[in-house]
């Protein structure tokens, strides 16, 4: 394929994929089938034909309202449909080849899991499995970090987040770090292996303390029981440690 075709064919891909994570972040916590039968309206439940499910672009036409019953479709829609699209195209554009195809799967997976922690503070374990195969899978054809760093990612990245956790709740009995947190840290250690965790965990701490400055300034009151979607900074903070190696190649060899 050529170098323009990479992300072109990841562009596409990543807005359907989007489409879908979007759907299932919604109905999924609801514990609402997302396999079952063709894609439906949430309020209306009327079928959806193939016009109205063309990523971003039937958003749009419909002006964000359901033609049966003109329900809002939520915006969170299109929002996902942008970022797989846009996770595709960066990761075809960086690395275009196998690699690239790599890094926007990781990216999707990501997605998939920070959507769900986002609308329902939640990490299934499934999602965090396939996170953790598919990183292994990738190490094994040679493509990632080497498999045993990947391996030692996995569990040190599970282990040291479980410790934390366990250690908080035994200081300030009550929980800091939701079940889930430790379980996509260790997925994202079979992705970059070990020596990338402090990096990331860093980048996620960071996002997180610019989270609470942003909710300072606009006037919120934050309470030391307020939750934070950890996983979401996590994926952010992963994804963007996946991403600067690639940008570096370009920037010497333009420099």
């Amino acid at each position: 394929m050529e170098l323009w075709g990479w992300p072109i064919l990841l562009g596409l891909l990543g807005a359907v994929f989007g489409s879908f994570i979007a759907t299932l972040a919604i109905r999924w916590p609801e514990g609402r089938g997302i396999a079952r039968g063709r894609s439906a309206c949430d309020f209306c439940g009327a079928t959806l034909g193939a016009a109205e499910l063309v990523p971003v672009l039937s958003y749009l036409v419909q002006r964000g309202r359901c033609r049966h019953c003109a329900g809002h479709i939520a915006p969170s829609h299109w929002m996902t449909e942008v970022v797989g699209l846009a996770i595709g195209v960066i990761a075809g554009i960086v690395a275009p080849g196998l690699e690239g195809a790599a890094g926007a799967v990781f990216g999707w997976l990501l997605l998939a899991l920070a959507a769900l922690d986002l609308a329902a503070f939640w990490l299934p374990n499934g999602l965090n499995a396939a996170l953790a195969v598919a990183g292994l899978g990738v190490g094994a054809l040679g493509i990632c970090a080497p498999l045993a760093a990947q391996l030692i990612g996995g569990l040190g990245g599970f282990a040291a987040l479980w410790l934390v956790a366990r250690g908080y709740k035994a200081l300030r009995g009550r929980q800091g770090l939701g079940g889930g947190d430790p379980k996509l840290f260790g997925g994202i250690g079979c992705w970059l292996g070990w020596d990338n965790l402090p990096v990331v965990l860093l980048a996620a701490s960071l996002i997180g303390l610019a989270v609470v400055l942003a909710m300072l300034m606009l006037g919120r009151r934050v309470r030391s029981g307020d939750r934070l979607p950890f996983g979401v900074m996590l994926a952010i903070g992963a994804w963007a440690v996946w991403l600067v190696p690639q940008l570096l190649p370009a920037a010497i060899s333009t420099g």
